[in-house]
């Protein structure tokens, strides 16, 4: 049996480390955090290891051997700090408190909303900027409705990619899985990128990164449909809009909380948008919906966000009886 119990409810106190505390600025003002460090390992490794000048089948090993490099790493280091920790009294709620700072619930949620209050206190501009820090295309480009889709589709997004994929893999492997699964997704999130740099040198932590999130994101987005009724929307429309539109998407895993979440809020998401590198021109999911999302979208995105968070607690809690 992979799920225990005691990971199960050391899961859960960082769930709720992470929902009432996030991710505390002073703290991280004083010491590096773990993401950045994790970020800084995987930059050393993309300079040092892919070079423009080699060939693709070249770099594409290199690639490789980088990401496997990573993962024997990040499970190396959480099965020692998970032995050593579990030595102690008391080890399991330093485990939370570890585990707390890979999760991304309250940071989320506190992007998100910036984009809308941002509408509120400074305009399109401001919200533009606030909506900069959590998406990778093209600010400049976005009007007020580019700005609150790409918001609505940061937030399920990342509700998958920061919050039920962690956990997930937490459930299973303890701080090792977690780690491994940060370490891949943080490399994903810096070279698995279609680019003349990156194209070759990140597929192999783009290819694992996918199947990381394969069944993640479709929890994430189940989670997100059942929450639909929170906002006016209803379950079975969310879930069938979801199994019939999450392919449409680019990515195999996104398309599912984006598809889900757009089935939720009523609105057409995904479509045409620029990135800084191109102009992207995907299928709209949910086509039939309303396609001026406005700051009430952003919103009301944020109930579905806390309701399908408090829903992903309320499974692990169900395991832990159960188990």
């Amino acid at each position: 049996m992979l799920i225990w119990p005691d990971t199960l409810l050391v899961l859960l106190g960082a769930l709720a480390i992470d929902a009432v505390v996030g991710d505390p600025n002073w703290l991280w003002r004083r010491l590096p955090h773990p993401v950045t460090v994790i970020g800084a390992v995987i930059g050393w490794f993309d300079r040092a290891f892919n070079s423009p000048s080699g060939a693709d089948a070249w770099r594409r090993g290199c690639g490789l051997a980088c990401t496997i490099a990573l993962v024997l790493g990040a499970g190396a280091i959480g099965v020692l700090m998970e032995r050593a920790l579990q030595a102690i009294g008391g080890g399991e709620i330093l485990i939370a408190l570890i585990a707390a700072t890979f999760l991304a619930q309250r940071s989320l949620y506190e992007h998100v909303a910036a984009v809308g209050d941002a509408f509120e206190s400074g305009g399109l501009a401001q919200a533009r900027r606030a909506v900069a820090m959590i998406v990778g295309r093209d600010p400049a480009s976005l009007d007020e409705t580019g700005v609150c889709r790409a918001a609505v589709e940061s937030c399920a997004e990342n509700f998958s990619d920061g919050v039920v994929a962690p956990a997930f893999w937490f459930a299973l492997f303890g701080l090792p899985g977690l780690l491994i699964y940060k370490v891949v997704n943080t490399a994903d999130s810096m070279v698995g990128h279609r680019t003349e740099r990156h194209e070759a040198f990140g597929w192999a932590a783009a290819r694992l990164d996918d199947g990381l999130n394969l069944v993640p994101a479709r929890l994430s987005g189940l989670l997100i449909a059942v929450a639909a009724p929170a906002v006016g929307g209803r379950f079975i429309a969310a879930l069938q809009l979801m199994v019939r539109d999450a392919r449409l998407h680019r990515s195999p895993n996104a398309g599912w909380p984006e598809a889900a979440m757009a089935g939720a809020l009523g609105l057409a998401l995904a479509g045409p948008r620029r990135y800084a590198e191109k102009m992207v021109d995907d299928p709209f999911l949910n086509r039939d919906g309303r396609k001026d999302a406005d700051p009430k979208d952003i919103h009301r995105a944020l109930r579905v966000l806390i309701v399908a968070s408090v829903l992903h607690a309320g499974l692990y809690a169900l395991l832990v009886v159960a188990f």
